[in-house]
């Protein structure tokens, strides 16, 4: 009989990191591993609790507004020393919006520049307009099109030698001007699309659950899902965008 493989998620602080949804994110990953018979353990993390990475394969922290966001990244200082370890050994982290600005060395909310966890070498200052709207990024984490919503005043700059999540197609993404969005580190993936990012995007959930599977067992290989539904969504917005007018950035 083959080993019964297992992951597990942990869920930073749902009850305030939800802006758009993000709790379907999680959806996502269980049932997209149920589906492949592995089972999935989901941990939520929530403000007074004080939680270990040790057995974590993946870890999401979603969006929130800036006094949440504060709170959380108050939260999330106690506990830098395990996610730096976490991120470094190959642990998967996915970051959504607020979530994505906090993986950073430090953001700026309001008139305050907030210290971020110095996680990936990035930095979110405060611009205008609030980048608000539909998106579309080429990514070679996905075979198709990564596409969802943005709605966020920060432009967030990438250190040298931080890959971006991918290339905006269209929208604004990380600050307007660059032309790209998000940031790949190691397993780590932060971005600005939300939506939930993942419904529409299978195969940035099968990126998340093979790199985590890869760690844990040596292996990403991923049976195939029949995903002709989630395709569909992702095409239709795709075309909404790129096909009525629109340019490629």
């Amino acid at each position: 009989m083959s080993e019964q493989r297992t992951l597990r998620i942990v869920h930073l602080y749902p009850e305030l990191l939800n802006l758009y949804g993000d709790s379907g994110n999680i959806l996502v990953l269980r049932k997209r591993l149920e589906w492949r018979g592995i089972w999935c353990e989901v941990e939520e993390v929530h403000v007074d609790d004080r939680p270990s990475l040790a057995q974590a394969d993946i870890v999401f922290i979603g969006g929130g507004s800036d006094r949440e966001q504060k709170v959380v990244c108050d939260r999330l200082q106690t506990m830098r020393d395990e996610l730096v370890s976490f991120v470094e050994d190959g642990g998967v982290l996915a970051a959504v919006c607020g979530g994505y600005q906090l993986l950073g060395h430090s953001y700026v909310m309001g008139d305050e520049e907030v210290p971020g966890l110095s996680l990936v070498d990035l930095y979110t200052d405060r611009g205008s307009p609030r980048l608000i709207g539909n998106i579309a990024v080429q990514s070679r984490i996905s075979p198709q099109p990564v596409v969802g919503y943005e709605n966020h005043g920060g432009r967030t700059h990438l250190g040298t030698g931080v890959e971006p999540m991918g290339k905006v197609l269209y929208g604004f993404g990380n600050d307007d001007t660059s032309g790209y969005e998000g940031c790949l580190y190691k397993n780590v993936v932060g971005t600005y699309v939300h939506g939930p990012l993942l419904p529409k995007n299978p195969g940035v959930a099968d990126h998340l659950i093979a790199c985590a599977l890869d760690r844990r067992y040596g292996t990403r290989e991923l049976e195939p899902l029949d995903d002709a539904v989630e395709l569909a969504a992702n095409q239709t917005m795709l075309d909404r965008l790129l096909l009525h007018g629109a340019k490629e950035r």
